[in-house]
């Protein structure tokens, strides 16, 4: 069974998405439709931005989601997904691939994740740190025992989560994860503390644009990052959805709720490779490519 992955944020690179705009006139249609709908020329910075533009989340985000859906779109017939999944914003990028959501409703969802996201930052500093080398359970124990906000946020696959929380919590919570062997904790440089509580109101400002954005139900189930399942009811979809800002992306667990479900061929749709890669970490075996 084909599962179509999509990345998340970190994925962007510059000159993304230019061979398939010079390739491909459908590819063309939708990038100057993106440029369109967001009210300025996103594939000017993706085209010929630095690795610093790239970096502002207002631009990664959409640049992802954009990158990711045309190459989806521009495969054409040969776009069979009998399950999707997307890491963090790449589930916006996997509903519309799967025919859950219009193009333009998704661009326009993802515009006003990346600036509530950045308010939120604005609003509260957080960060973010990767921990290798320990138990997921482990890692858990001891973050509910830092004071402060820090929580797993990222489950990406066996060995390495990402904590996240406000700074003096994250801090604390790394050197206690190092005094209790794990292997390394790495602060990120990201802008915030991202799929944690202090993401609360970004995920209050977003839950409106969602209630109101039509959902359908899509060609194959989706497998979303709250619960790890295989959703196809529109209003489930939405719940989901509207509840990921603040809570873990159980990436681990999708990959393998897919895999028991019958997945053996896995193709990662949009910028980068990272998704093969943890795929491999849970089965050595199993099929990897990219669209």
């Amino acid at each position: 069974m084909n599962a179509y992955v999509f990345p998340g944020q970190g994925s962007q690179f510059p000159g993304m998405g230019k061979d398939l705009y010079e390739s491909d006139a459908n590819a063309r249609v939708f990038f100057e439709h993106a440029n369109n709908i967001l009210g300025f020329n996103i594939t000017d910075v993706m085209f010929g931005g630095s690795e610093e533009d790239l970096k502002q989340t207002n631009v990664t985000q959409p640049a992802i989601f954009l990158h990711s859906v045309v190459k989806a779109k521009t495969l054409g017939d040969a776009f069979k997904p009998d399950m999707v999944a997307g890491h963090s914003l790449g589930e916006f990028s996997a509903l519309v691939a799967a025919g859950a959501m219009e193009f333009s409703d998704g661009l326009k969802l993802v515009a006003a994740r990346a600036n509530a996201m950045q308010k939120a930052c604005e609003a509260q500093p957080g960060t973010m740190a990767a921990i290798l080398g320990m138990e997921d359970e482990k890692v858990e124990e001891i973050c509910a025992s830092v004071p402060g906000i820090v929580v797993p946020a990222n489950y990406n696959c066996p060995g390495q989560l990402v904590i996240s929380g406000s700074l003096e919590a994250v801090n604390a919570a790394c050197e206690a994860l190092k005094a209790a062997g794990a292997k390394r904790a790495l602060l990120l440089p990201v802008g915030g503390a991202f799929h944690s509580p202090l993401m609360e109101p970004a995920r209050a400002e977003l839950a409106t644009a969602i209630a109101y954005t039509p959902i359908v139900d899509p060609r194959c189930p989706i497998y979303q990052n709250v619960d790890a399942r295989g959703r196809k009811d529109p209003a489930r979809i939405k719940a989901n959805l509207i509840a990921q800002l603040i809570a873990p992306v159980r990436w681990t667990l999708i990959m393998r709720n897919m895999l028991t479900d019958g997945a053996d061929n896995i193709v990662e749709c949009g910028p980068g490779n990272v998704l093969q890669g943890l795929f491999k970490k849970v089965n050595k075996e199993v099929a990897t490519s990219a669209a």
